[in-house]
C-alpha cells in the first residue's frame, strides 16, 4: 500500500513506516501439501519466496475462519487454524519433506506455512575435552556435535529407523557401528553393533537401496587373516542391528543427499589394488552390480569422485593421486592437478606386508561445470615417520574450484583433528574429527 499511495504521504513517515517494518516477523509463505507417506510429508517449494532449509518448522493449514468485527460488521481477513509444528528434514530443489509429529492424516492440496529456524551455530567442545575451537578461514556455517568417547573412522547421515528426523550412524577403530538420534547437537545412543571376529572397520555409507523406506548401512571391513574385504549390509528394526547381507566387494557412496549412489569395486584385482567402480543396485531380492562401469585409476572408492566439474556435458573423474596431489582426468584425456599435497589419511591396514591407504572422500558439490571440491588434508607430527605409523597431529578442509587448468584452494576451514573419512549430507559434508585421547568430534560443515 505504501506503493500506491507513495505521492500523497510525507516522506519522513514513510521513511518511519519503513524503520517500524523492518522489526516485525516476517509473514509465513504459504507451500502446498503434494504427499504424505507416514509422518512425513512431501511440500511443494517450487514457487516459495525464500530458501528452506533443514531444520525449519511447518504448520499445516487445517482450517479457516472469517473474522469480523460484531459491532461494524467489518471484513477482518481469515483466521488460520494449524495442524502441530513438524520440522523440515529433507530439502530438494523443488519440494521439501517435513516430518509431522503425529500421524494425522492430511489432504493433498492443503496449504501450509514453513518458518526459517536459526541459523546453525559453532558450539563448543564439551568441557572434558581438551580441543581448542577451530580457528576457521572459512566463513562456512558449522554444526558441532557433543564429543563422542570414541576414535570415528566414519560417519553417515540418514534415515535409519522411525524416530523423528534423521539419525547419524558411526563405525569407530575398535569395529564397533553405533546409530544415534539427534536432537539439536546431542548424539544419544539408539543401536550397537560390532564387526564379524577379525574385521577392521575401513569405511561406512548408507542408501535405502532396497525401497524399504529406511537406509541400509554398508560397513566395509578387512579381515587381515583371510586378506580379504567384505561389506556388511545392515538394517536397524525395533532398536537393534539386523544384517541383511555380506558383499564381497568394496562399497562406497558418492553424491551428496538424494544424489547420493553406492558403487561397489572388486578389491585386489592387480596386487593391493582394487578394479573398476560398479553401481550397486537391488533387484528380486538380492544386490547385483549394474552393467556399466567406470575405471578408478587403480584406486580405492574412498580417494574418488566422479562429477561434470569441467562442463556441463561430460563427467570427471577426480582422484588422490599416488604424489598427493588431486587429479581430475579432463575431456581431452589430459590432467589437471592441486598444488597442495592431501595424500594423508591414518586408516591403514596390510595386505601381503604391504600397507594400503584409504584417503579420505572427496566430496564434489554445485552446480555442473562450476563445481567445488572439498577435500581434506591431515597434518602429521613426525614428517615421513607419521606416513608409516598414522600419528597425526590436525587436519584442514580445503575448497577447491577448477579454474584455467587447476584447482584452486579458495577457502580453507582449520579442524580440531584429523580425519578419516567424510560423507556427504543433503547439505553438507559430515565429518569426524578425531581428537587426542580417543575422542571424536562430528561437525556438519554447511555446503
Amino acid at each position: 500500500m505504501l506503493y500506491h499511495y507513495y505521492m500523497k504521504i510525507n516522506l519522513k513517515l514513510l521513511a518511519i513506516g519503513l524503520l517500524i517494518s523492518s522489526f516485525l516477523p516476517c509473514v509465513n509463505a504459504q507451500v502446498t501439501v503434494v504427499k504424505q507417506d507416514g509422518q512425513k510429508i512431501y511440500l511443494d517449494t517450487s514457487d516459495f519466496n525464500r530458501t528452506v532449509s533443514v531444520g525449519d518448522s511447518f504448520k499445516i493449514i487445517t482450517s479457516q475462519e472469517k473474522l469480523t468485527n460484531p459491532k461494524t460488521g467489518k471484513d477482518l481477513g481469515m483466521v488460520n487454524h494449524y495442524s502441530p509444528e513438524g520440522k523440515i528434514i529433507e530439502v530438494q530443489p523443488m519440494y521439501a519433506i517435513g516430518q509431522s509429529p503425529d500421524k494425522t492424516q492430511y489432504t493433498l492440496g492443503q496449504e501450509a506455512v514453513i518458518e526459517s529456524a536459526a541459523a546453525p551455530a559453532v558450539v563448543a567442545p564439551a568441557a572434558h575435552t581438551t580441543a581448542q575451537p577451530a580457528a576457521a578461514v572459512s566463513n562456512r556455517k558449522t554444526k558441532t556435535y557433543d564429543v563422542l568417547d570414541r576414535e570415528i573412522i566414519s560417519a553417515v547421515q540418514a534415515n535409519l529407523t522411525a524416530q523423528p528426523g534423521p539419525e547419524i550412524a558411526a563405525l569407530d577403530t575398535k569395529g564397533n557401528l553405533i546409530v544415534y538420534t539427534t536432537q539439536g547437537t546431542a548424539l544419544q545412543p539408539l543401536a550397537t553393533q560390532k564387526l564379524p571376529l577379525g574385521y577392521k572397520p575401513v569405511t561406512l555409507s548408507a542408501k535405502d537401496l532396497m525401497d524399504t523406506g529406511y537406509a541400509q548401512l554398508f560397513a566395509v571391513g578387512y579381515n587381515e587373516n583371510e586378506r580379504k574385504i567384505s561389506t556388511f549390509v545392515y538394517q536397524v528394526q525395533d532398536g537393534a542391528f539386523k544384517q541383511v547381507s555380506v558383499l564381497p566387494y568394496f562399497v562406497k557412496e558418492i553424491g551428496c543427499g538424494d544424489d547420493k549412489k553406492i558403487y561397489a569395486q572388486k578389491p585386489f584385482i592387480s596386487g593391493t589394488q582394487p578394479g573398476n567402480a560398479y553401481e550397486l543396485e537391488y533387484e528380486k531380492g538380492r544386490f547385483k552390480l549394474d552393467k556399466d562401469s567406470f575405471f578408478t585409476r587403480h584406486n580405492w572408492l574412498t580417494g574418488i569422485n566422479q562429477y561434470e566439474i569441467q562442463n556441463k556435458d561430460t563427467d570427471n573423474f577426480i582422484y588422490t593421486a599416488y604424489n598427493g596431489r588431486l587429479r581430475m582426468r579432463l575431456a581431452n584425456g589430459k590432467f589437471a592437478e592441486s598444488k597442495d599435497l592431501f595424500a594423508t589419511a591414518p586408516n591403514r591396514v596390510k595386505y601381503k606386508q604391504e600397507i594400503i591407504s584409504f584417503y579420505p572422500s572427496l566430496q564434489v558439490y554445485g552446480p555442473e561445470g562450476r563445481a567445488t571440491l572439498a577435500g581434506i588434508q591431515n597434518t602429521t607430527k613426525f614428517g615421513l615417520l607419521s606416513e608409516q605409523f598414522g600419528l597425526y597431529n590436525g587436519g584442514k578442509m580445503h575448497f577447491l574450484t577448477y579454474q584455467n587448468g587447476a584447482f584452486i584452494v579458495e577457502e580453507t576451514l582449520e579442524l580440531q583433528g584429523f580425519v578419516y573419512d567424510t560423507n556427504c549430507t543433503a547439505q553438507g559434508i559430515l565429518v569426524p574429527q578425531v581428537l587426542t585421547g580417543e575422542q571424536t568430534i562430528l561437525t556438519e560443515i554447511y555446503r
